[in-house]
Order: C-alpha cells, then structure tokens, then sequence
C-alpha cells in the first residue's frame, strides 16, 4: 500500500461516522408532513398543548437536520481538499526522496561514458558500457535490481559434475543476461563447483570453511551482494545467503583496497577477468575484460582491475573464475570475446532477469 493509499485510508475512517449520517440523511429525507406551518396553529385554541410542543420540536427538528447537512457538506468538502493537498505533499516528498539516488547514480556513469546497449524493465535496469583502458579492453555492466529475484545463480543440469555454457544457461532459464560465477574443479571427467555453493538458499555440498585465498560472494534475500570469508557456517548464515559461489582472490571490500597474493598476481600475470561487485547504493557492477590467451601477454592484471574499480567509486569487488571461463551474455549474443574461441563449459553461472 503507497503512502497516498494509507494518508486516504486514516482520513476515510476519521470521517466515517460523519459521512454515514450524512447518507442517511441524503437517502431516507424527513417527509413532507414534518415540514408544518406551525403560525398556522398559534392562534388555535382548540389545539390541544401536547400537540403545539410537538410541532414546535419537530421544526427545531428541521431546522437542525438542514445545519447538520449544512456542516457534513463542508467537512466532506474539506476532507476532499485535505486528501488532495496531502497526496500531493507525498509525491513531492517522493520525488525530492529520490534526487540523492538520482544524482549518485549520474556521478557513476559519468566515469563509465555512454551505455552502448540498455535494459530496463519493472524488475531490473541493466546499461552495458565498453571499457577501454591503455592496456586492457572490455565491458562493464551495471545492474540495479529494483526486484531480488531478478538475479539468480544456475547450476548446469540442476545437478553435482554438469556443466553447460553461460549462453546455454541463459537460454535455458530465459534470462536476459549472464555471466559465469565460482570457480570448478575437474575430477573423472566431470566438473564440479569449488568450495561453499549456495543454490536457493541451500548449501550444494555443505558449507566448507574460507580457506587460503579462498572466499563467498552471492546475494541475500533483500538482494544485496554478500560476501568474504567465513570460518563457520552461523558467520555466512547470519547474512541469509540466497545463492553464491567462491573462487579467489576479493579485490575490494567495504570501499578498501584488500592486498593480492602474490600467487594471483602472476598466474598469470594478464589474463581475461570476470569481477563482480558492488556500489554503496547496492547496484552492481561486472567487468568482464577480454583477453586473447591465458599465456600472461594480454588482458589485465588484477592489480589493474583493483585500481579501476577503486576509482570509479565501488566498495565491493570479487574476482570470479577467468581465462577462458569469462563470459558476458546479453539479450541472447555472448557480448565478450572469450580467449578459447567459444565459451567455456562452466558449472554454475549468474543470471538476470527482466
């Protein structure tokens, strides 16, 4: 219920009782008969007292229920204008409630450029902007989620060891957009996601404690990105995950640059990237940085994405699974240009929905 709805619900049941003896009054009028011409019996004798005081009531009677209408018609008029000025007291405060949301959000695009491509629907806003560093190339795009379950996580054949494209995954669940998310671990000809996966607000495997590099990022239920490292399991449930998946290293958290071990930093060096993070007004924001091989000699540096991040203003950032799992689907066409010449077969990918 908006607020105009419950500003007209108080003031409806405040004058309720008014307005119901006003309708009474309006559907069941005194008969004519009440309406006497008592100068007529002043001067009648014969007009027994009895009768003379009821006639003299019932046109006091008349003359209150006429001041009575009187008064209901303007407490209703009044009522009227009241609710009138008070809705429109609310929709300035509504629109005066959302300049500072505006004007962020004009300050983040002013370091992203122009959005080459937009969706915008009832349940999420997406704008897809290309990244063009000296030494890097890319896109980036930003998300609000105006609905939570606008985003969601798929696992390959909603079973343990499938993998499927994030193409394929965006199909299959009709999204609109998608990127690939945890990191994999291959065993016996299957592929299987690393560490803590949260799937529907379930633990895949059972919650496995943050170890080395390691972390958890996802959503929560209000649809905001959660994430770092958790030793037990009350730690990750007290932010109620919906869906996540962890790999390694987190760029950023809570606006500070968070140090790169010195293992990521070289293996490789430069690589495609998929990084996914968050603003202070909780939009998101996904790199997904092209590369042509994983051999070090093209793509970014993580300490490269870490500084870009940090200076267009983000204050969470985790590193996804990269080289030739990075991926970026738009709109039904994979917007990036993935460094093994088709997509990567990964097992779980993060989708949005308009």
């Amino acid at each position: 219920m908006t607020r105009v709805q419950r500003v007209n619900r108080f003031f409806l049941l405040l004058a309720a009782p008014v307005i119901g003896l006003m309708l009474c009054l309006l559907l069941f009028p005194p008969e004519p008969v009440l309406r006497l011409n008592t100068d007529s019996y002043k001067t009648d004798k014969s007009l027994h007292p009895s009768s003379a005081k009821l006639i003299r009531d019932l046109g006091a009677a008349e003359q209150k229920a006429k001041s009575t209408s009187d008064s209901l018609q303007k407490t209703l008029s009044l009522y009227n204008e009241t609710t009138r000025t008070m809705s429109s007291i609310v929709q300035k405060a509504s629109i005066q409630a959302q300049r500072p949301e505006s004007i962020y959000d004009k300050r983040i695009r002013s370091k992203l450029g122009r959005p080459i491509e937009t969706v915008d629907s009832g349940k999420i806003r997406i704008e897809l902007f290309r990244v063009n560093a000296v030494t890097y190339n890319g896109y980036a795009m930003k998300v609000k989620l105006k609905d939570p379950a606008a985003m969601r996580m798929s696992l390959a054949g909603e079973a343990l060891g499938s993998s499927e494209t994030t193409l394929r995954a965006v199909q299959r669940h009709g999204a609109v957009a998608g990127i690939n998310a945890g990191g994999f671990a291959d065993q016996d000809g299957k592929r299987y996601p690393l560490s803590t996966t949260v799937v529907d607000g379930k633990y895949l495997t059972g919650f496995q404690s943050s170890f080395k590099d390691l972390y958890f990022v996802g959503l929560n239920e209000s649809g905001k990105l959660i994430g770092g490292k958790f030793n037990q399991q009350e730690q990750l449930d007290r932010l109620e995950p919906q869906f996540g998946a962890s790999f390694v290293p987190i760029l950023l958290k809570d606006g500070r640059k968070m140090p790169i071990p010195s293992k990521w930093k070289a293996a490789p060096k430069r690589a495609p990237r998929t990084i996914i993070g968050s603003y202070k007004d909780d939009q998101l924001i996904v790199f997904v940085i092209d590369g042509y091989n994983e051999g070090g000699r093209s793509g970014a540096t993580l300490e490269e994405v870490q500084d870009q991040l940090y200076k267009i203003g983000v204050v969470n950032a985790y590193n996804l699974d990269g080289g030739g799992s990075s991926s970026l689907v738009m709109n039904g066409r994979v917007v990036n240009h993935p460094s093994d010449g088709t997509l990567r077969p990964v097992p779980t990918s993060f989708l949005f929905f308009d």
